[in-house]
């Protein structure tokens, strides 16, 4: 499939939660290589809600019905976590081009099936992972590669929520719990700044919501990482960030450190007597907005161009086998050989 065959993509998308509503509308407003052809979700309603919205054709009840609807030549999948397995094996065995929103999936083997599949079918493929897209992430992927702070000895990097998700999203029968559906992107970012990681250490608790134990995850951790080469890493999650959503990642190298984020979401301070005040980022649909339109129009160049995608399925898998393997050590108090999960 090439740009001079095809100018735009018609892209079928699969699941209309929050995420999947903007999803919707960057592929049909933002981003001039693609065509929204149909929408998808098993609340008809929803879809038949959100195709008259966006101005899009088709609207179906199920993920089935949108890939056999022949105008459709892609794939996004934005359903939950526990639904990807079914789905992007469906999209291969339709040799339908799929993006697919991470985690990949809830275990590995589950992912080892959707491998296997795109692999048969050699359809394309290509994870989300939206931090590798966001703008201050790129520059400093540059600048490491360019050696600005030399060699990179320590990854510190931060994820705070302004609140919990509601316990049906957080039960980690379908999240993964919080080291899977909130962790995976800071472990997917240690791979793509430091490789492989060895072993990994964690604690976790339940400290601000009683509840979340009632569904057996917890709301605060803090997980310790050793890469392959010896070097060394740190991450801090929470659900109780409550004064805006902060994500931020510190790279610490022999000869200066990047530092990755902001909270000031308009640039303005208000100074009074005894206090100076700015705003805070409201949640990740602010912060990363034009990393979540950059990542999508990736996978339309991609597939347009003939391009290999720019995260793969074993991007996704090794960052999963990570978060299983922190999950398992906060569970035992010890540190979890990372390759001991299969």
């Amino acid at each position: 499939m090439t740009s001079k065959s095809r100018v735009r993509l018609k892209v079928g998308v699969i699941g209309l939660g929050r995420l999947g509503k903007v999803y919707v509308g960057h592929l049909a407003g933002r981003i001039p290589e693609t065509i929204v052809a149909a929408v998808a979700d098993i609340d008809r309603a929803l879809a038949d809600q959100i195709a008259e919205e966006f101005d899009v054709p088709r609207a179906y009840g199920s993920a089935e019905d949108l890939m056999a609807d022949r105008d459709v030549d892609a794939v996004v999948v934005v359903s939950p976590t526990h639904t990807h397995r079914e789905i992007v094996i469906a999209a291969a065995q339709s040799r339908k081009p799929t993006f697919c929103e991470k985690p990949p999936a809830l275990t590995l083997a589950e992912c080892a099936a959707m491998s296997d599949a795109v692999n048969k079918s050699g359809t394309f493929f290509q994870m989300g992972f939206m931090r590798r897209f966001d703008p201050g992430y790129s520059a400093a992927k540059d600048q490491i590669a360019r050696g600005v702070i030399g060699r990179p000895l320590v990854f510190k990097s931060t994820s705070r929520d302004p609140f919990r998700p509601s316990l049906e999203y957080a039960n980690p029968a379908s999240s993964g719990g919080i080291m899977v559906d909130m962790g995976i992107h800071d472990f997917d970012l240690a791979r793509w700044f430091m490789g492989d990681v060895e072993t990994v250490s964690a604690v976790g608790a339940v400290l601000a919501y009683p509840e979340m134990a009632s569904i057996g995850d917890i709301d605060n951790a803090i997980v310790t990482l050793v890469f392959a080469d010896g070097r060394l890493g740190v991450i801090d999650l929470t659900r109780k960030g409550v004064y805006g959503y902060d994500i931020s990642t510190d790279l610490l190298g022999d000869a200066g450190t990047v530092r990755v984020g902001y909270l000031r979401e308009t640039p303005i301070f208000t100074m009074t007597k005894n206090s100076i005040a700015h705003d805070t980022v409201p949640y990740f649909m602010e912060r990363f907005e034009r990393a979540y339109t950059l990542q999508l129009q990736n996978f339309a160049q991609n597939v347009l161009q003939d391009r290999p995608p720019a995260v793969a399925i074993g991007d996704g898998m090794e960052a999963l086998r990570i978060a299983l393997a922190a999950t398992a050590a906060c569970r035992t108090g010890q540190p979890v050989s990372v390759q001991s999960i299969q």
